[in-house]
């Protein structure tokens, strides 16, 4: 056996996920840790490039892991950026339905609300969701008072410090490549050389499922990435938005449409789309990498959900190839936003688990392996439920070390 260290636990991916289980796994029990993350620096993908919101738990089933973590670490992320003098905002939104067709996806969401225990909502008549948003438009509408805003850059770094003070290690430009077993131990090989563990949890995001079958284990999905692209509205016009507005989502998929968001360090954003990616990492329409095309192309499930959405695909590429389209959508809700109120900012790309039949996958999902935790679908809200998350797999593997 190697005279190298071998480390009580090992971490795949420096997001916010990532970094919140390493904190959550360092506060329970006094232990060795090392986070490898690929990039230059943490939170160089999901979380680094989203809007920043505080979700309130309000889209998701009663009773589903997204809805429990959300609703759990909705509180802790408040509680954290309070404690830690992050800038925070408990805001509120609206949800705005623009035609009766919405009024049934408007009470579903409004009784999912209550049955994930939020307090405070309010059903909005026409003429008072002017009293919210003096500029949305709309024949009903929900306030929902429990969302916020943060910024999950500053919360990830406050966790990254955190770490290092409690002892852990965090390995940037540090790429996993393969694992092997040693006696008791994994051993990880790397662009920057081996590292032991002897657990391992894999939060890799964009690369889950690939780091899932690295070590072993069959995923049982496969991750499709989508990319959200965001407008910025000119700051002369950002008077039209006050907080957060949203339109009633399509109950067929897991995005919430384009909305628009007040942003806690200045600015409002209008988006995101929800446009097929052809590289994983892929944030402008430039980017392409034949390995992720061909992966996707060659997994059946991929053209089983072609075939039920296509149509939706081909919206969303038009509204992402036309500004006009983007305009119009948002125009929906504040039909004052002109074409050229609004600028294209930058993008995000959405970590989306697609199961072999063609479905998207709705839930969380995380699967245990011997002496390994892989969390394999973890897309918004996963950065407000960042905590609980942490700290439901730090209470798995310590039931699984006990």
């Amino acid at each position: 056996m190697s005279s190298s260290k071998c480390f009580d636990l090992a971490v795949i991916g420096g997001g916010i996920v990532g970094t919140s289980t390493a904190l959550n796994l360092l506060r329970l029990k006094n232990i060795s840790l090392v986070i490898l993350e690929a990039e230059e620096k943490l939170a160089a993908h999901q979380t680094g490039n989203n809007s920043g919101v505080i979700h309130s738990g309000l889209y998701y089933k009663p009773g589903s892991l997204k809805a429990k973590n959300c609703i759990e670490g909705r509180e802790m992320m408040y509680r954290f950026c309070e404690e830690n003098n992050i800038k925070h905002e408990h805001c509120g939104k609206i949800i705005v339905a623009a035609s009766v067709e919405e009024i049934p996806a408007l009470d579903e969401l409004e009784r999912r609300g209550r049955a994930n225990g939020l307090t405070g909502m309010k059903r909005l008549r026409k003429e008072e969701i002017k009293d919210y948003e003096p500029y949305a438009n709309g024949i009903a509408g929900l306030f929902v008072p429990e969302t916020g805003i943060t910024d999950y850059k500053k919360v990830t770094e406050t966790f990254a410090k955190k770490i290092n003070d409690k002892g852990g290690k965090i390995k940037t430009n540090t790429k996993f490549l393969s694992l092997t077993k040693d006696d008791s131990e994994f051993v990880l090989q790397t662009t920057e050389g081996e590292v032991r563990t002897k657990f391992l949890v894999n939060c890799g995001g964009l690369q889950s499922d690939r780091i899932a079958k690295l070590c072993g284990v069959e995923p049982g999905l496969q991750i499709v990435p989508f990319r959200g692209e965001y407008y910025m509205i000119k700051k002369e016009k950002q008077y039209l938005v006050k907080n957060l507005v949203y339109p009633v989502p399509d109950p067929k998929f897991p995005f919430l449409g384009v909305h628009f968001t007040r942003m806690i360090n200045g600015g409002v954003e209008a988006g995101p789309n929800a446009v097929l990616a052809f590289k994983r990492e892929g944030y402008s329409h430039k980017d392409f990498s034949v390995k992720d095309v061909l992966q996707m192309i060659s997994y059946n499930g991929f053209w089983k959900m072609a075939s039920k959405h296509y149509r939706m695909g081909m919206h969303e590429f038009h509204r992402s190839l036309s500004k006009a389209a983007f305009v119009k959508a948002l125009q929906k809700l504040i039909p004052d936003i002109q074409y050229d109120d609004v600028h294209p900012e930058g993008a995000g790309v959405r970590a989306q688990a697609l199961e072999p039949d063609g479905k998207l996958v709705d839930d969380f999902r995380i699967i245990e392996a011997e002496k390994m935790i892989h969390v394999l679908n973890a897309p918004s809200p996963a950065a407000t439920a960042s905590l609980s998350i942490g700290k439901t797999i730090a209470e798995r593997v310590f039931s699984r070390l006990n």
